[in-house]
């Protein structure tokens, strides 16, 4: 099958570029550095990466990522070519989402996984050109990555700035509900409660709890100045329940009520 090539401007913290098949053949790559991450399944046969003054040894079933501007070497076995799938991706999240992986810039390889991983590669790169299709291919890319999460989980000398970055997803994606806590936070990102909050308020400036009202109050600016919901609306969509309490956080906060932020701003109550 033809490579799947997609240019989009599209802004996404991860998103799919290219996928394709190789089929056996003597193609070799390099030396050179790519743009973007490419994440490599070899489906059979054998060949070779060199990278960063090493050599790996490649076969069936193995798999193996090139990392932006990092110079790479890849070539097939002469006696047994190997075929493989690919997928190129970038985006923010890149770098973070392999980080919860085994693969990285010194070990860009990984051995051969208790199951077959080549029907995700095809997941992630069977898409057309349409803002749909490419909304399911990014969210198919995730789906393979979290595969290599869950077959080739890092280390538990995981680096203090990915348990922070856990925890601001979390609170970010869930500031919304009410019931959200700080027990459900820990529990989430799977660190002791204390280590977590003295990583926390030194990577951010603010505890756990400060960081969800923070982002709490930054929403319901944002809505107090475009949306034109009525003040209890906006304080239901920010995870509180009682508008009064609300009020006296949002004044706490930005030294104004939330009425008299919405009419300084020009927004209708």
């Amino acid at each position: 099958m033809n490579p799947i090539w997609h240019e989009s401007s599209r802004a996404s913290n991860l998103y799919f570029i290219s996928g394709g098949h190789k089929p056996a053949n003597p193609h070799q790559w390099g030396p050179g550095v790519r743009d973007v991450y490419a994440l490599h399944y070899i489906i059979r046969g054998q060949g070779t990466l060199e990278t960063g003054g090493r050599v790996f040894r490649l076969v069936t079933g193995e798999s193996f990522i090139i990392f932006p501007q990092k110079e790479i070497y890849y070539y097939p076995d002469p006696q047994d070519p190997w075929e493989y799938v690919w997928v190129e991706f970038s985006g923010e999240d890149a770098g973070r989402l392999l980080g919860l992986t085994q693969l990285s810039e010194v070990q860009p390889v990984v051995t051969v996984s208790p199951e077959t991983l080549q029907p995700f590669f095809h997941l992630a790169w069977n898409a057309g050109a349409s803002s749909y299709e490419l909304l399911r291919a990014d969210a198919r890319l995730r789906l393979l990555l979290s595969y290599y999460m869950e077959h080739y989980p890092k280390e538990p000398q995981v680096d203090a700035k990915d348990y922070v970055w856990l925890a601001r997803k979390y609170i970010e994606q869930n500031y919304w509900k009410p019931t959200l806590t700080v027990t459900e936070i820990v529990k989430a990102v799977n660190l002791e409660r204390s280590y977590l909050f003295r990583l926390f308020k030194a990577a951010t400036g603010k505890s756990v709890l400060e960081y969800i009202t923070s982002c709490r109050i930054e929403r319901a600016c944002e809505l107090l100045k475009t949306s034109g919901l009525p003040i209890q609306s906006v304080a239901y969509s920010v995870g509180y329940n009682d508008p009064l309490y609300f009020s006296k956080v949002f004044k706490k906060a930005t030294s104004h009520t939330p009425t008299s932020y919405m009419m300084l701003h020009g927004t209708k109550a």
